[in-house]
């Protein structure tokens, strides 16, 4: 790897480092830093301790995990198609995802078994999202044209949340608040089961598009100079869109529907000078994670005593950044 990158992963490691504690510090009760480290490690008042490590602890890593599984899903997905306003919010994924956790929800998924089916749920209602969406772009337009592609995601995602107003429509007042939160995204209910589980997830989509990143970066060549180089073109890039529908559907298990980090963070990572993909995974994954925790940090603390939809604090970011670069597609 070159200098830039070890540079730019330093800076993005210690932006996270930094943002999280502002997380874990955050709160109905303000801590300070060093109380802070000193409650990670077990020390201090025994209160803080419960709260650090209990409470905002798993909060924070969450966020990351969920900043960090959407970067990654958005830069390989941005990649594949050649088409930098692709992302699983916009491609109708994440709204796949929603109905297949909703659906698992209603079914009564729940507990330590929920923390792992509830992820397969929403995968299984992602890959159907994708399926639609290549079949709608294909039939009018074919995939090459990634504007067409887009509008296709759109379609399929407001379908997706007309399917989910119908789930919904005989449940409980609570079940209907909960699950509208819910769909606004939000980590306030995090616990330490749900973030392993995210974390395997994360884990394991992130290796698969490491492990292929080579052939995406000839796929961006164009699929005839892929194919010349050897890359099996249709295979790869299946696999992209089944990895990254799996990333996507594990965050919207996690935390609900939180859109434009894959849109945002992906152009992030390019600007610091990084093109290949194994480079940009990683330093995407990293900033990811530290805005999803920032994002986070606002939604506690910019009307309290009330909570923001940690969905609509990335929307604020990521609508005017869709804006600008959809005028540069034309």
């Amino acid at each position: 790897m070159t200098r830039r990158f070890a540079v730019v992963i330093a800076l993005a490691t210690l932006l996270l480092l930094a943002v999280a504690i502002v997380g874990v510090a955050s709160g109905t009760i303000s801590l300070a830093p060093g109380a802070v480290l000193r409650a990670i490690g077990g020390r201090g008042d025994p209160l803080t301790v419960t709260v650090v490590r209990e409470l905002r602890l798993p909060r924070v890593a969450l966020a990351a995990l969920v900043g960090a599984g959407l970067a990654m899903s958005g830069t390989a997905l941005q990649a594949t198609l050649r088409n930098p306003l692709a992302e699983p919010y916009l491609l109708g994924v994440s709204g796949g995802a929603a109905v297949g956790a909703v659906l698992a929800v209603v079914a009564g998924v729940a507990g330590v078994a929920g923390a792992a089916l509830l992820p397969l749920a929403a995968f299984a209602g992602a890959v159907a999202a994708v399926a639609v969406a290549l079949l709608v772009a294909r039939a009018a337009g074919g995939r090459a044209d990634g504007r067409v592609l887009l509008m296709a995601g759109v379609v399929v995602g407001a379908f997706a949340n007309a399917a989910i107003m119908i789930v919904l429509a005989n449940a409980p007042a609570d079940a209907i608040r909960n699950a509208t939160w819910w769909m606004m995204g939000s980590v306030g209910g995090a616990e330490w089961t749900g973030v392993r589980a995210l974390a395997i997830y994360v884990a394991i989509g992130g290796g698969i598009l490491w492990a292929n990143a080579l052939d995406v970066d000839a796929l961006m060549l164009g699929d005839e100079p892929a194919a010349a180089l050897g890359v099996r073109v249709e295979r790869t890039t299946r696999l992209v869109y089944l990895v990254s529908a799996l990333l996507a559907a594990a965050t919207v298990s996690a935390a609900g529907l939180i859109g434009f980090v894959g849109l945002v963070v992906p152009h992030l990572a390019r600007a610091t000078g990084l093109r290949t993909q194994r480079p940009l995974l990683a330093a995407a994954a990293l900033i990811g994670a530290a805005l999803v925790v920032a994002a986070d940090v606002v939604a506690r603390i910019a009307m309290p005593p009330a909570e923001l939809p940690l969905g609509a604090v990335t929307a604020l970011i990521g609508v005017p950044f869709f804006l600008t670069r959809l005028r540069t597609l034309r």
